[in-house]
């Protein structure tokens, strides 16, 4: 996530730097093909325009379609934030002595809490993880130069800028070592995860820990982290459907193909310098179709390891600060803080 107000000119030309090049090649190819009288054909500019409008409807509705779900994925996780903290709470105020006949330690009562506890922040990297396991339709998975390109974005602009973050975190810090070994061997360790958060409340209730109220209310809140991650589940393995996703490139395509075609003939007219200058207007009309294309392109998938991502490294490393602090500890990890305007 850009966290920025503005954006740099710099990183702009970083991001798009080579559609300009290439936009550039094309556009003076065309521009030697009229001086040289190589060609001389014209294509009017109504028609050219009537095309540019109806792609630039269609890109937009793929942009505000790709938007919709980054949003939809930043109020999943705002979800997340909220039913974590009520979780830290009733974990803390629920668990006592209270309705057992035969009390047990402070330290055993908070050994419980802490387990219940770590187990969830194990849950929220977990499940943060296996968000951003590559799909077949992310970039990153098509091969070639549109995968080498991904992969630079990742490292340079996502989730590479936190690799040392990243690598601190380790499972096994919050998770029993018979539970690690058992949980990561099973299809979907994040479910799992939940899974045992419940039969342990099962256990709970038997030994009197909580009552039969406060077990269904602890049952409701580790529901909805099933309906969270569900949800989340679907944003990541439901693409924007390919149709709408894939044929805005090709319209945007047959615009700039059309377009020095049409443009350059119009300048031409207008004096002696007017073909050159139909080069950079012919490159800035081209480079803002693409970039239009692109935004939208790179925003429909939000748990990709790139600069548009939610920043779920931030907001789980938020969480455990708060749960933590919860449990009285003070030895707390450090706040995930934007490196280069970028927070993962």
């Amino acid at each position: 996530m850009i966290v920025s107000k503005g954006l740099h000119i710099s990183k702009l030309i970083k991001w798009s730097g080579h559609h300009i090049v290439w936009l550039t090649l094309v556009m003076s190819f065309a521009v030697l093909l009229y001086h040289f009288g190589w060609i001389n054909f014209v294509i009017p500019w109504l028609p050219v325009s009537v095309i540019g409008t109806a792609v630039a409807f269609y890109v937009g509705f793929k942009n505000n379609q790709s938007y919709s779900r980054a949003w939809e994925a930043r109020k999943i996780w705002g979800g997340i934030v909220n039913e974590s903290r009520t979780w830290g709470m009733q974990v803390g105020g629920f668990i006592n002595n209270q309705f057992r006949s035969e009390p047990v330690s402070d330290e055993e009562t908070h050994a419980i809490k802490k387990r219940l506890i770590y187990r969830h922040i194990a849950w929220l990297y977990q499940h943060r993880e296996q968000l951003l396991v590559p799909t077949s339709w992310e970039h990153i998975s098509q091969g070639g130069i549109m995968s080498r390109t991904a992969e630079m974005y990742q490292t340079r602009f996502g989730v590479g800028l936190f690799a040392e973050e990243i690598s601190q975190i380790d499972l096994q810090n919050y998770l029993s070592s018979e539970e690690y070994s058992r949980i990561m061997k099973m299809a979907n360790p994040a479910t799992q995860l939940v899974n045992l958060q419940s039969k342990d409340l099962e256990q709970l209730r038997m030994n009197d820990f909580i009552n039969d109220f406060q077990h269904m209310e602890m049952e409701s809140v580790l529901r909805s982290f099933y309906t969270l991650q569900g949800r989340n589940e679907r944003i990541k393995k439901f693409p924007l459907p390919r149709q709408y996703a894939n044929m805005s490139r090709y319209f945007v395509g047959i615009f700039i193909t059309f377009l020095p075609f049409s443009m350059i003939p119009e300048l031409m007219d207008s004096g002696k310098f007017g073909i050159w200058l139909s080069i950079p207007v012919s490159v800035l009309i081209g480079w803002i179709y693409v970039m239009m294309e692109i935004v939208g392109d790179y925003s429909e998938n939000p748990f990709q390891g790139m600069v548009n991502d939610i920043p779920t490294l931030s907001l789980s490393r938020t969480i455990e600060i708060d749960l933590r602090e919860m449990l009285g500890e003070t030895d707390l990890p450090k706040k995930i803080e934007s490196k280069g305007n970028v927070l993962m």
